[in-house]
């Protein structure tokens, strides 16, 4: 016996409802959520070493990349929430990805309290205090392995800091980075506009048009 099915006569009506999705919270400007103050200055500190200024657009600190990546740590993600969290945890191969205890939250918080330990240990300062030189040197040791974070895993630590950080430079404003659109402007990227189909094929030239991006379609939903 045939199992009936719920069907209907669609006319002159769009069959969906305005706003009826659940479009992404945006991250509204205010306090640091996650980070304590001192954190959240050596979290911008690190972002705008990973992504420096240049004379015509902003590093990874005025593009947002740390208001970004608090505002993912105090959600969620920094709680690795609907992933399994319970042990015994042993380490797994790169492509097998994150096999750990920690969580990024706690990866951020031990790394950069350990980045400082290391930085007042080396040079009697902590690493905002540093000059732009000596910020690179240390990253580069730490990434190569000649300078320990003690215990924490420091390569593990700046392999998440260039994750998050890229993310938020990349990422649609409304999650609080890539302020003003700087890295879509930077390479040329439309965002959500909603056709583009005439570029598609035009390779090596630039978009045109200015990118577009969730923030004013969540303000107009909200209108």
């Amino acid at each position: 016996m045939a199992e009936s099915a719920a069907a209907a006569v669609i006319s002159g009506i769009l069959p969906w409802s305005p706003n009826a999705a659940t479009p992404p919270v945006r991250a509204e400007p205010g306090p640091w959520k996650f980070f304590t103050w001192a954190e959240g200055a050596a979290a911008e500190a690190l972002a705008d070493r990973i992504i420096p200024p240049d004379a015509e657009f902003a590093g990874g600190r005025d593009a947002g990349c740390a208001v970004f990546v608090d505002r993912q740590l105090a959600g969620p993600y920094g709680h690795r929430e609907g992933l399994y969290n319970a042990g015994p945890f042993k380490k797994g191969l790169k492509s097998q990805g994150a096999q750990g205890e920690e969580g990024p939250a706690e990866i951020w918080r031990n790394g950069l309290a350990a980045l400082d330990r290391a930085c007042q240990a080396t040079h009697g300062k902590s690493f905002v205090q540093l000059s732009d030189t000596d910020k690179d040197a240390f990253l580069h040791g730490i990434e190569e392995g000649s300078i320990s974070l003690g215990s924490v895993d420091g390569k593990a630590f700046f392999q998440q800091a260039i994750k998050d950080v890229q993310q938020g430079f990349f990422a649609d404003p409304i999650y609080g980075g890539n302020k003003d659109m700087v890295s879509w402007r930077m390479i040329g990227f439309p965002g959500t506009r909603y056709n583009y189909l005439d570029w598609v094929d035009k390779h090596n030239q630039r978009y045109p048009r200015p990118p577009v991006s969730l923030v004013g379609r969540a303000e107009w939903n909200e209108s």
